[in-house]
């Protein structure tokens, strides 16, 4: 979700950004799965990885969104069945 003084130019800074990193993510051949919901304004977005891949997935996710994006990140323990279909 935007935060209150998101700058149209912001989004379009850190889009490639984003993009990048998700790029990233794949190339390695982890699993990422992402969507903007029906409102526009929010999205989800659902990776595979252990607790230090998820951190640091995280921790760059922040550091080109801090200040321009609502976000959080939250353990889901059904990730097995959503890598079998991945594949």
């Amino acid at each position: 979700m935007f935060k209150e003084n998101t700058n149209p130019n912001d989004l379009q800074r850190i889009s490639p950004q984003i993009q990048n990193l998700v790029d990233e993510w794949q190339t390695q051949g982890k699993m990422i799965w992402s969507g903007v919901f029906s409102d526009n304004a929010t999205s989800m977005t659902v990776f595979e990885g252990t607790e230090q891949e998820a951190n640091e997935f995280y921790n760059k996710y922040d550091r080109i969104c801090s200040g321009i994006l609502q976000y959080s990140m939250y353990q889901w323990d059904a990730m097995p069945i959503l890598s079998v279909l991945s594949k």
